[in-house]
């Protein structure tokens, strides 16, 4: 399974529990999900697992926190490119999407993340630890948002609301990460299609009155 980990940023130890801890996060939930279960997925001990990590809340923050990490990283050649914001956020949108599909494991961790802050149901020092993780998911969210408000001004883009618009569009681009699997035979040029055609949808929702 290609989840898009790029292990030059940390070690191979800590990226290998990363990796498998994603996966049964994504595959079991936070609350199913336990050390036992990372073990058995990396092959490892418990005792592993521990060196790295305390408990299984703070492998969770890490995780997610690596997710962030590396799409800022991924955004980051795009994010101040001159000329029409519309163009700019063509390939915002279009990297944040392929990103869904090649990492789902950690763009689920995110948002399950954001879905146990909002609801509270964590102790108070993980509250405070997802709070700044939320933060920080919160200021990439900034990004798309000040790229479609400018899109709008340069008159690309024609909504009304920008805090609703920028949330239904990356209801859209994230959501390859609830309903896309990997297929047998699939490839490079597939999952770049998959994700124009996401980026398509989100367009013409934004207003945009040409194809994305």
């Amino acid at each position: 399974m290609m989840l898009g980990f790029e292990e030059h940023v940390i070690d191979s130890s800590r990226a290998d529990i990363l990796r498998a801890a994603a996966v049964c996060f994504m595959e079991r939930g936070y609350n199913s999900t336990s050390i036992d279960d990372v073990a058995r997925r990396l092959g490892a001990t418990k005792g592993r697992i521990y060196h790295h990590f305390p408990s299984k809340a703070d492998l969770f923050a890490e995780v997610f926190r690596f997710g962030m990490d590396r799409i800022f990283d991924i955004i980051e050649p795009y994010r101040n490119m001159p000329g029409r914001a519309v163009e700019r956020w063509k390939l915002l949108a279009f990297t944040h999407t392929l990103e869904m599909t090649k990492a789902r494991a950690l763009a689920r961790v995110v948002w399950e993340g954001v879905e146990m802050h909002l609801r509270g149901s964590t102790t108070p020092r993980q509250r405070d630890v997802l709070s700044e993780l939320v933060k920080y998911r919160n200021s990439y969210a900034e990004i798309f948002r000040k790229t479609i408000a400018q899109a709008r001004e340069e008159g690309d883009f024609h909504f009304d609301d920008l805090g609703i618009a920028n949330q239904v569009m990356f209801m859209s681009l994230n959501s390859p990460i609830f309903w896309y699997s990997p297929r047998q035979g699939e490839t490079v040029d597939h999952i770049e299609n998959l994700a124009r055609q996401v980026v398509a949808f989100a367009y013409r929702g934004l207003g945009g009155r040409e194809t994305a």
